[in-house]
């Protein structure tokens, strides 16, 4: 089911999240995310009855069905789905479906959970049967881009873990013709450590829509010590940049000073390596001055090479918050 090219888009580690859950009274559904195996203690119990690692609602008495609604880390296309219930012997749910829908970048997620942005939901898993204390393995009915989930239990009981195989999608013509900001979230890129978020996450920088505000950025608290706030970036495959695009919009008095970029080429290195590994990186922008609340475009000799990269490092100096930063570039 697994396999070196694909990943779980369904994991908490990836940035997928329930936005909405009809019934969560045993156990909170954001639980079936989570990236570590489920597990069980033995005399575990809290208000509601036995702690359960994994989603699990009330037994049901009306006729319906319990549901949640996901948001994915980033659009993507999944293959297959392991749906665990490892630990669930007389409360799993007997049945389950899945259904997705893609939307465009920027649309909230009370506008998915109550239909208004969605054109179409599509049948992924199709009112299939759980065993307990099983792992059930389905394939995919559908290949199209997915931003968003409806999981629906037949009719209630609970699930250890949900997991959904498959990959990033990038739309490879639109890429090809007009170039990419190849570290934006609809690309596939992610956040996966700053040293400061205290106002706004690294995260919000990767995003297509318009700033909203301060808080609709990555903002530092102030620095009272030596040193620079930093964070890097992931990038869904290899590329190239040839531009460099920061927007400061809405930051007046608390715009960084200067900022740089560093890029490595390291696809294989876990988190922590990149971190340790990431004040030797090539430097792609270094020492620019940032201006208040305006967009700073820099190409040509301000771009220090065009070597492929998996990740980027961004610092701020010494402090401070950016609205959107891009990357213009190609996959390769």
């Amino acid at each position: 089911m697994e396999s070196e090219n694909q990943i779980d888009v369904a994991s908490a580690s990836f940035g997928t999240k329930v936005v909405y859950c009809s019934d969560e009274f045993f156990a909170d559904s954001g639980r079936m995310l989570q990236s570590s195996e489920p597990v069980w203690i033995e005399d575990k119990y809290d208000i509601n009855g036995k702690w359960m690692d994994g989603w699990e609602s009330r037994r049901r008495r009306d006729g319906k069905n319990d549901f949640c609604f996901i948001r994915l880390g980033a659009e993507s296309i999944i293959n297959n789905f392991n749906i665990d219930t490892t630990h669930f012997t007389g409360n799993f749910a007997p049945g389950i479906s899945v259904q997705g829908c893609s939307v465009p970048g920027g649309t909230t997620d009370d506008l998915v959970v109550d239909g208004t942005a969605v054109s179409e939901w599509f049948d992924l898993v199709t009112k299939e049967s759980l065993e307990g204390d099983s792992k059930n393995l389905f394939n995919s009915a559908s290949s199209k881009p997915i931003t968003h989930l409806k999981i629906t239990l037949l009719p209630d009981g609970g699930i250890a873990r949900f997991r959904a195989y498959g990959e990033i999608w990038v739309d490879e013509k639109k890429y090809e013709i007009n170039g990419t900001n190849v570290i934006s979230k609809e690309s596939g890129a992610k956040a996966i450590f700053a040293n400061d978020e205290h106002f706004g996450s690294l995260s919000n920088v990767l995003e297509k829509h318009e700033p909203l505000s301060m808080a609709d950025g990555w903002e530092t608290r102030r620095r009272r010590k030596p040193g620079n706030d930093w964070g890097i970036i992931a990038l869904s495959k290899p590329a190239t940049a040839e531009e460099v695009v920061v927007d400061t919009q809405f930051f007046k008095g608390n715009f960084p000073d200067t900022f740089s970029i560093s890029t490595s080429n390291s696809p294989d290195e876990d988190d922590k390596t990149l971190k340790e590994n990431s004040k030797t990186w090539n430097k792609l922008i270094e020492g620019k001055k940032l201006k208040i609340n305006q967009m700073h475009v820099f190409k040509g000799s301000d771009i220090l090479h065009n070597d492929v990269f998996t990740h980027i490092r961004v610092d701020i100096y010494p402090d401070g918050g950016i609205a959107r930063l891009k990357l213009i570039g190609k996959f390769t």
